[in-house]
């Protein structure tokens, strides 16, 4: 009768033992593999910044067709007052200044149309209401009376001009739109310190600017 090595009987049976856990560890398709996260988990903060660059774009597209539709409509009035201007006033330095309002914002107006048509937006029929009743109300005066108002108005109105073009000059998402906004700043700026020197010359007191209301620069 042969007797058995306890020794080698006891490494047998643990080596038996580990047969198991050795093979389950190998097929455990789960053992290798890292756990995976949440689905987009990486992608969520590029999607969310994508989607506020793309509102963020559509709202300066809207606030260049806001600006496009009042500059046209702007053009068509200071070019109606200036007219008016070279035909009613008895100085010869506000008639030069209304012959150039007409020039300088005809050429403005050129610049602008067909920006606007290209971006979908229609030229405006007529004069808004504010503009409308300043142009009533200057065919209604005449000398000095009438100097007094153009050029108060003409002040007031270049500047709520210059701020809004300013605007566009900066921020439009038009290439087109902003250097024809920033060449048409440097013309009306050029306005604004003939009105100043014309009202100087004249004795009459420039009231202190207020944006007016619906301007860019009021909503500031």
């Amino acid at each position: 009768m042969t007797t058995r090595n306890p020794i080698r009987v006891a490494l047998l049976g643990t080596a038996i033992g580990l047969i198991p856990s050795v093979l389950f560890a190998q097929t455990d398709p789960m053992a290798s593999q890292p756990q995976p996260g949440p689905p987009h988990q990486q992608s969520a903060p590029t999607s969310m910044q994508d989607s506020t660059a793309a509102l963020g774009s559509t709202a300066q597209v809207m606030r260049d067709k806001i600006f496009l539709r009042k500059a046209v409509e702007g053009g068509m009035a200071e070019i109606q007052l200036g007219q008016l201007a070279a035909q009613k006033s008895d100085s010869p330095d506000v008639k030069a200044f209304g012959e150039k309002m007409v020039a300088d914002h005809a050429a403005i107006n050129d610049q602008m149309k067909p920006i606007a048509e290209s971006m979908g937006v229609r030229a405006p029929k007529g004069l808004n209401k504010v503009d409308q009743a300043e142009l009533d109300k200057l065919n209604g005066l005449s000398g000095s009376d009438f100097d007094t108002e153009y050029l108060t108005y003409a002040l007031k109105d270049h500047h709520n001009n210059m701020h809004d073009f300013r605007d566009a000059a900066l921020n439009a998402s038009d290439p087109a739109l902003k250097e024809a906004a920033a060449n048409a700043e440097k013309t009306i700026m050029q306005h604004t310190m003939m009105v100043h020197k014309l009202a100087k010359d004249k004795g009459i007191p420039m009231p202190a600017h207020k944006p007016a209301p619906g301007s860019f620069a009021a909503s500031r």
